[in-house]
């Protein structure tokens, strides 16, 4: 057995093994000391110092940033440091924008939080610093400087985890800022939409483009049917902020509260998982037989596909032709309206998503049918919250209610699609074509479950062995090697290092539980939870293979007979 090592922290003892800083020890403690710009899964920064510490000797330093030692003495709430972290947190505000009661994430503000909690009423200090303009370019963040603090969060999660670097800091001293190069507006850089940088800031510098306002206006227009579809890691986070237990599946409470909302008819984005396996896994097979343009990378996640035109434009051709589930939902929805001559409405199709990028996903000039958009809007998680919530509704205390026909019902396969290896797990499901139990936990076992950045498994279909890789991230980089996850990959495969058949990429770590547009902040536990609520999703769902959903052989034998590429697929 290992030696325990021990620090005193406030008079205490306290174990400790293998924290890689004083901070994880103190919180570990059960001391949530106040931090800004420390984020586990980042490279440590120590700008911030709300997390100064003062050790026996009198010395002030920043925990966050500091080894624990065998035999330290520490404390976390004296006179000296509570002064400190007031006159920090004063600071912040003097140079801050004042319009908390209008601001985005009004009651969220980790900002607004600590003043509260710290006891800082009052300002003594004048706002200097000139008002700058909103960047509202791009389709799916707004970046406003006003409100940034310098925590750097956002470049670190834009450099460290995504590989991207779009945003990097400005300028020295007083006049220092966060923004692209040159000040660019977002939409003229490489950004991909995904919203991880949104999701890390602690203030409202960086937030969700909302579109609220005309969802409200058609759902109140009587000449408008509003048909709306649920992606799968939406229900198992949506409850964050009504108090339901991290991870439950909500979606029959969500149902109730849409219909009370005013939509007309409820989907399941299930449903267009289905689909997306149906026709992904038919494209594998021919390019298995073809020898073509393999490996196969998946196209469900907008932001890895942006990320491909961007940095590896000569992949384009491998990227699948097939839609992702919500936009063949939504041209589905959109065809049926066309063919359905009793209903004299027009039809809009909103989609309900865990991430930002799909707001620019519909605006994709592919995703257009006949000249019409599939897609017409897309709320995120923390927006149709923000719906319920106007609308006077607890969603804790709603009834649990069904979604509509005919496009109500989907099997465990597209529910998983939210967490990453899913997609690969659904598409093995359909090749494989056996529900038994046994043959399904085989598949889960062949390692594409789990939020390793990069997964690798081999599955023998007929006589021949597929290789899979399953990748999240767009660069993941472990800080001290450096190295990063999906580059890695793409570069390992260009120069003929590896070879695989299969490749499913997510942009966002762990796949859609933690899309930019999921509510925050989102801590280990509700990682956890929100991944395990999908999977029991899957294991108590009677369906379990796509092919096996009985409307799919119905849309395919009808709707679709003779459409499929035209409504399910991207012309290449």
């Amino acid at each position: 057995e290992r030696d325990m090592k021990y620090m005193t922290i406030n008079n205490r003892r306290v174990a400790f093994e293998d924290e890689k800083n004083v901070l994880s020890v103190i919180r570990k403690s059960g001391i949530d000391l106040p931090t800004f710009c420390y984020h586990s899964e980042l490279s440590t920064y120590g700008a911030c110092r709300m997390c100064v510490v003062e050790d026996d000797r009198g010395k002030v330093f920043a925990s966050c940033s500091e080894t624990p030692r065998d035999g330290m003495v520490i404390y976390t709430n004296t006179p000296r440091l509570q002064h400190h972290r007031k006159m920090i947190l004063e600071l912040l505000l003097a140079s801050h924008c004042r319009d908390c009661t209008t601001c985005r994430v009004n009651g969220a503000c980790v900002l607004q939080k600590l003043a509260q909690q710290l006891g800082v009423n009052y300002v003594r200090f004048e706002n200097n610093r000139p008002r700058m303009p909103l960047d509202e370019s791009s389709d799916c963040v707004v970046r406003d400087p006003n409100k940034c603090i310098l925590c750097g969060d956002c470049v670190r999660t834009c450099d460290e985890i995504q590989g991207l670097g779009i945003l990097d800091f400005a300028f020295r001293g007083s006049r220092m800022q966060v923004m692209p190069a040159f000040n660019k507006d977002l939409a003229q850089t490489d950004c991909v939409g995904c919203g991880q940088c949104r999701a890390v800031c602690p203030t409202g510098a960086i937030t969700i483009k909302h579109n609220i306002h005309p969802v409200w206006e058609a759902i109140a227009d009587p000449n408008i049917r509003v048909v709306v579809q649920i992606a799968p890691a939406v229900r198992v986070a949506v409850g964050d902020k009504f108090g339901i237990p991290k991870g439950e599946n909500t979606i029959g409470k969500l149902a109730a509260a849409l219909r009370r909302i005013g939509f007309d008819e409820i989907y399941d984005t299930n449903f267009g998982a289905d689909l997306t396996v149906m026709e992904e896994s038919k494209e594998l097979l021919e390019r298995l037989e073809s020898g073509e343009n393999l490996p196969l990378f998946t196209s469900c996640c907008p932001g890895w596909v942006k990320f491909c035109e961007n940095k590896y434009p000569d992949l384009c051709r491998h990227i699948s032709t097939c839609r992702s589930p919500q936009q063949m939902f939504g041209a589905v929805l959109k065809e049926e309206a066309r063919m359905n001559t009793e209903e004299h409405r027009r039809t809009m199709v909103v989609s309900i998503m865990p991430c930002t990028a799909k707001k620019a996903e519909i605006r994709r000039p592919e995703h257009f049918t006949d000249g019409e958009q599939d897609v017409d809007y897309v709320l995120t998680t923390t927006e149709i919250t923000r719906m319920i919530k106007e609308a006077g509704i607890d969603l804790n205390e709603m009834p649990s209610e069904a979604l509509d026909m005919p496009f109500g019902l989907s099997s465990g396969a597209g529910a998983i699609f939210g967490v990453t290896g899913g997609v690969t797990e659904a598409v093995l499901r359909r090749l494989v074509g056996s529900s038994r139990q046994e043959d399904l936990e085989n598949i889960s076992f062949t390692g594409v479950r789990g939020v390793d950045g990069i997964k690798e498994a081999t599955v023998t279909l007929g006589d021949r062995e597929v290789k899979i890789a399953v990748v999240n991230g767009l660069r993941c980089a472990d800080v001290v090697s450096g190295l990063g996850n999906t580059r890695k990959l793409i570069e390992a495969i260009c120069k003929g290092d590896v070879h695989y058949d299969f490749v499913e990429v997510m942009a966002c770590k762990r796949g859609c539980i933690i899309g930019g547009g999921q509510p925050v902040p989102i801590g280990p536990r509700t990682k956890k939870a929100r991944l395990e609520g999908l999977y029991k999703i899957d294991t108590v769902a009677q369906i379990k293979l796509s092919n096996q959903n009985p409307i799919i052989q119905t849309l395919y034998g009808g709707l679709l007979k003779g459409k499929e590429h035209k409504l399910l697929h991207n012309e290449k």
